[in-house]
């Protein structure tokens, strides 16, 4: 990729075939498409109504596409769209026909998250110059390493890739050094707490996969920390899972400097003024960077106090400067809370005095809420009636505070500001100047028709009618071209306008006008036809053929037991474990892992997980595995996969590969070089039916009995809430010392893990069975089964295997492995994500 030298950001020093750093923003409606283009956006990402991660926006259609295209085009704006889910194999032919019709209606590129998907359009690609639709890797992908990039652009035809929001400005420059693709990175917006493409909260609690468009934002719920069993006092800290906001406005210039090709505002869940402000903000600070100017001295104060107040649950840089978790999830709220006003200090019945703090203006009319470290929803706010100085008054009918509740020391934030969003809305109104422009000729004589001709799309059209010798106002060329460049909200302008009549000639300024809008509309036409036959269906993809499944079961059922403490080794093995897996949080207690295992008396194989992510300065984590001599690892990344995919090792890929089809599971399988993959988490019993009816059964192994793992994020909660730290470096390692448990609105205890490298897992308190699934399983050729344990005891341990490797010999019925297991599971068990939707 073209970098941008490092000692001059100027874009007068870009060589040829540099790349022009892209301003990205959101989509969620037509509307924000036009505000996105009125302030200065490159490009715009939005979803339809399938097959996208935000399916509460309003979206698009494929019936509004070709307009919306059109729109984009003329202006000079690319128009991307998001298909950022997992593909199911029931719906692999409508996305590749999804796909289709998006390079007919002129979409310049797809934003995917399924590696089945983006390696059928990359062969697509390949096979039918027709097909002109860019790749783009999603942020879903988890795209986090070096390793990772290059193990995707080894069988992927990527034109760009979004690297995962938790990358720090350092490890984001590795990957920009380290790879040809064009890299996207998020610089303002909500931050997920969970790495993207790895959440499986919504799955788990409530068969909504975030994976699927169908996130119900569960990390802006408030959380209660339980330390060894008992409720920490937190006082307003209350929303432990959730981040503030991302602004990186004055981190653009280093992410100019280091080469960084797509800017990314995120919010095609958010208004029209939210993308208005946003887009108008980072248009003058990439236009800064560019040019070498400070960004302070081109995005000014009133930028900034527009972006709190369009959405803002308080700002920061997100991970873009390194570690620092209590800055970053501080946990006093998780809504939106606009400008910070002051404190107040004091009040009665219909005002309140306030020290302010900052310049944020209040005005009448503006909204407000009261911030007395309570539940959220328990706020007091309204709008305020009238401004005296420092004192607020608020109407008393209209108003409905319970003064009592008001105290001096509580906090006001202003919420909303009627002038600023009237302002923005008009921003959205003036368009940039059209992108075409037309070269216009006009001829004719005294009784003859005005004809106007475009000659370079073969359009002429005549005034309905003739010329008169004019008498006073003659048509000039001066008159000609102010008529005929009235071309506003048409896409066009006008660059040049002959004129080839004989003077003192007149036509009615309405006739005129009449003329111009007739050419408009057939050159309109005739560049819809050009650009139909430019970009038309291409001939339909063909799946590639897999080999067939085997028509019975050929193997003996398998059982994987995967250990996550030293100690369940043993009973895991007593009770009958075909395979252990490890999953320690210290990757040093691997070696001593395997010994135990050796020492067994049953000749078992044993796996090394990796850690679920791997940043490019974690490959170290991958020779200490794979110095513990195992037999094999559990593949867990993208990055992992490019690591060992020539080692001498055994390799299993694991569910966060999101395999959810045929094509993802052949691809991985292919080029990971691994003998099975883990199906998804995100699939049900029919759709996992769906996909060994579609590819051998003997590719897979499913879990048959587990706590999900829900949240895995680089927020730390043990640092945040337990520590007086900022990182690891400082934190004293409370995850060491403690049990920790989050326990959520409905009493449900999530137990919480860290890993080798300081993230954290939330697991599902309540136990997910897929026994009563099995037998179907097993006749459709599926014979390897997995059992994850959390932290049981080692007579759990026992119990737990002994009672599934009785499932799978036949010995016990699931129903009556499932109500031994509603008793020794402390919440039961449910059937989780593999009940039938």
């Amino acid at each position: 990729m073209a970098v941008i030298p490092e000692d001059d950001t100027t874009l007068s020093s870009l060589r040829p075939g540099d790349v022009r750093p892209e301003l990205l923003a959101p989509a969620g409606d037509m509307d924000c498409a036009r505000a996105a283009v009125a302030n200065g956006a490159d490009a715009i990402y939005f979803g339809l109504d399938r097959f996208n991660a935000r399916l509460r926006a309003n979206n698009f259609t494929l019936a509004s596409l070709p307009e919306l295209m059109r729109f984009l085009h003329v202006h000079g704006v690319k128009g991307y769209v998001t298909m950022n889910t997992l593909i199911f194999t029931s719906e692999l032919a409508d996305a590749l026909a999804y796909l289709g019709h998006l390079n007919a209606a002129g979409v310049d590129g797809v934003i995917v998250q399924d590696i089945g998907l983006a390696r059928c359009l990359t062969e697509w690609r390949r096979q039918d110059p027709a097909m002109k639709l860019e790749l783009h890797a999603s942020t879903q992908m988890t795209l986090t390493s070096t390793e990772g990039l290059e193990f995707a652009s080894g069988f992927l035809d990527l034109k760009q890739a979004v690297l995962a929001r938790e990358l720090s400005l350092k490890e984001i420059e590795q990957c920009v050094r380290h790879t040809d693709i064009p890299l996207e990175v998020f610089v303002h917006g909500a931050l997920c707490v969970a790495y993207s493409g790895q959440c499986l909260t919504s799955e788990s609690l409530g068969q909504r996969s975030a994976n699927r468009g169908e996130c119900a934002q569960a990390c802006r719920l408030p959380y209660t920390l339980v330390v060894d069993g008992k409720p920490v006092p937190l006082g307003e800290r209350r929303y432990l899972l959730s981040p503030n906001d991302l602004c990186a406005l004055d981190r653009i210039p280093e992410l100019v400097r280091m080469g960084v090709r797509s800017y990314k505002i995120e919010g095609r869940l958010k208004s029209p003024e939210y993308v208005a402000a946003a887009t108008a903000a980072y248009r003058k600070a990439l236009d800064a960077a560019c040019a070498g100017i400070p960004v302070k001295e081109m995005v000014t104060a009133h930028d900034r106090y527009a972006l709190q107040m369009v959405f803002s649950r308080g700002f920061s840089t997100g991970w873009l400067d390194g570690t620092d978790h209590p800055r970053l999830t501080h946990g006093r709220h998780g809504k939106k809370r606009g400008a910070y006003a002051g404190v107040i200090v004091d009040s009665g019945r219909g005002w309140l005095d306030l020290s302010p703090e900052g310049d944020v203006p209040l005005a009448p009319g503006d909204g407000f809420v009261i911030d007395a470290g309570e539940d959220r929803n328990e706020e007091q706010g309204g709008r305020i009636w009238k401004v005296q100085r420092n004192r607020l008054f608020f109407h008393g009918k209209a108003s409905s505070i319970d003064w009592s509740r008001v105290k001096p020391g509580q906090k006001l934030w202003k919420t909303d500001d009627p002038v600023l969003n009237a302002k923005l809305k008009k921003m959205r109104d003036h368009l940039p100047e059209a992108a075409v422009p037309l070269h216009l000729a006009c001829a004719g004589s005294a009784g003859e028709p005005l004809t106007v001709s475009c000659p370079e799309y073969g359009c002429s059209v005549q005034s309905v009618q003739p010329l008169q010798t004019a008498e006073k106002r003659p048509l000039t060329s001066e008159v000609l071209e102010q008529q005929l460049g009235r071309l506003g909200g048409t896409g066009f302008r006008l660059a040049s306008c002959e004129c080839r009549l004989p003077e003192g000639l007149m036509l009615p300024l309405s006739i005129l006008n009449q003329t111009r809008r007739a050419l408009v509309e057939q050159i309109q036409a005739a560049r819809q036809k050009k650009e139909a036959a430019s970009r038309r269906l291409p001939a339909p993809f063909l799946l590639p053929e897999l080999p067939p499944p085997a028509a019975v079961p050929a193997l003996p059922p398998h059982l994987s037991v995967l250990c996550r403490r030293p100690e369940q080794i043993p009973a895991a093995l007593d009770a009958g474990a075909d395979a252990v897996y490890l999953d320690f949080e210290d990757l040093r207690d691997y070696a001593a892992g395997v010994q135990a295992v050796r020492r067994h008396g049953k000749s078992v194989p044993v796996f090394l997980a990796t850690p679920r992510i791997q940043k490019t300065s974690e490959a170290g984590y991958f020779k200490l595995m794979e110095r513990a001599e195992a037999d094999g690892v559990l593949i867990r990344n993208l990055g992992a996969a490019q690591y060992f995919r020539h080692s001498a090792l055994r390799r299993i890929g694991d569910f966060s590969l999101n395999v959810a089809n045929p094509c993802s599971a052949a691809i991985l399988k292919e080029q990971g070089n691994l003998e099975f993959l883990t199906i998804s988490y995100d699939l049900n019993a029919g759709q996992v039916a769906d996909l060994l009816r579609a590819a051998p059964p003997e590719w897979f192994e499913l879990t048959l009995h587990q706590h999900m793992p829900m949240f895995h994020m680089e927020h730390c909660v043990f640092c945040t809430f337990l520590s007086d730290g900022a990182n690891y470096k400082n934190c004293g390692r409370p995850c060491e010392r403690y049990h920790v448990q989050l326990r959520d609105r409905v009493g449900q205890h999530h137990p919480l893990l860290a890993d080798a490298g300081c993230r954290n897992t939330l697991f599902n308190g309540r136990a997910q069975t897929g026994a009563g699934f099995f037998r179907d399983f097993r006749r459709l050729g599926l014979s390897r089964f997995r059992l994850e344990l959390l932290d049981d005891s080692p007579d759990k341990v026992r119990l737990l295997v002994s009672r599934y490797r009785e499932l799978l010999d036949g010995s016990r019925t699931a129903a009556r492995l499932i109500r031994e297991l509603d008793v020794a599971e402390q919440l039961g068990t449910t059937e989780g994500t593999l009940r039938p939707g």
